[in-house]
């Protein structure tokens, strides 16, 4: 039986990389502290007898009884609001917890995936973005805490790589939704989603022609999975290509929740990026991967998930 360790596994994605594994017969350690995970996430997985927790925070050494076979890095705040808020604990975690999950995994003689993300591109000016593109991010800027931690940590990641030979994958995740995205997070699609369920403005930064390409959080799970099984040392973006204007996301919230909400705009944050689109070819060619879920269904399921959060924190 494979043994695995998904840092930030009490969070979005994490939660559901516990979910696939297990489904795919690992045996799962979840290691997160809560900073912005949540326990609600993996409640449903305490009886499993192939699951176990560990509340720890990755910027200080990690010990893992027995072998462990994969370490899957997701430890990280993800949104704009945490990263702003947390700006030194999101550069920690990019360097000292990758680094620490880095060591474990020397340690155990395992495999290590790393999740970067599209921010690692900056504010692109290369459209659609492919993995040789190396980035225009503003180190100094509000976001390049985040953008800087991934980019230190897939340097890091390879260094390992070639340094120490340490079996290593890199993700590149573009904008992933799906149930249990934190409805407070700040990310454009639960933020549409629960302003226009409650009847409030949706807030659109800029006049919102600034585009974005969003999967659904199955296909980025199966695409996730597929770079760890595969020997793919290099990035990889995983994402979806079908572009659309946060304008346009927006009225189409705002129909498809039958909302009465009116758009609203806020000053466009510092360094937003004004295109974000990933270019999969390499996904499609080695991994045989592409998104599958159609996008009115992915926003049907996350509709009634965020529909029924809202409902439940009234009650």
């Amino acid at each position: 039986m494979l043994r695995t360790l998904i840092t930030g596994g009490a969070g979005f994605l994490g939660s559901h990389l516990c979910d696939r594994l297990l489904s795919d017969g690992h045996e799962v350690v979840c290691m997160d502290n809560f900073l912005t995970g949540s326990r609600d996430n993996i409640m449903h997985l305490n009886e499993h007898p192939r699951f176990s927790f560990l509340e720890h925070d990755v910027t200080e050494y990690i010990s893992v009884d027995g072998p462990i076979d994969y370490v899957l890095h997701f430890a990280s705040p993800a949104s704009p609001i945490d990263y702003l808020r947390l700006p030194i604990q999101t550069l920690k975690v990019g360097a000292l917890g990758t680094h620490n999950a880095l060591g474990l995994t020397k340690a155990k003689s395992a495999c290590f995936l790393l999740a970067s993300t599209s921010e690692v591109y900056g504010d692109p000016f290369e459209h659609p973005q492919k993995e040789t593109y190396w980035g225009n991010v503003n180190p100094v800027g509000l976001r390049g805490v985040y953008d800087e931690a991934k980019r230190f940590a897939e340097a890091m990641t390879m260094a390992y790589h070639r340094y120490h030979g340490v079996q290593t994958r890199i993700v590149r995740i573009f904008n992933t939704y799906g149930p249990r995205m934190r409805l407070n997070d700040g990310r454009a699609l639960p933020t549409f989603m629960r302003q226009a369920l409650t009847g409030t403005p949706l807030t659109v930064h800029g006049t919102g022609e600034q585009t974005r390409s969003f999967a659904y959080v199955d296909d980025t799970v199966e695409g996730i999975v597929r770079v760890l099984y595969s020997k793919i040392t290099c990035p990889v973006n995983i994402g979806c290509c079908e572009e659309i204007s946060i304008i346009e996301f927006a009225k189409k919230i705002i129909g498809m929740a039958n909302s009465h909400s009116i758009v609203t705009h806020d000053p466009l944050p510092e360094d937003d990026p004004k295109s974000r689109q990933p270019d999969i070819s390499m996904a499609k060619e080695l991994l045989d991967w592409e998104p599958k879920v159609d996008r009115e269904d992915g926003l049907r399921r996350t509709l009634a998930y965020v529909l029924d959060k809202i409902e439940h924190t009234i009650v």
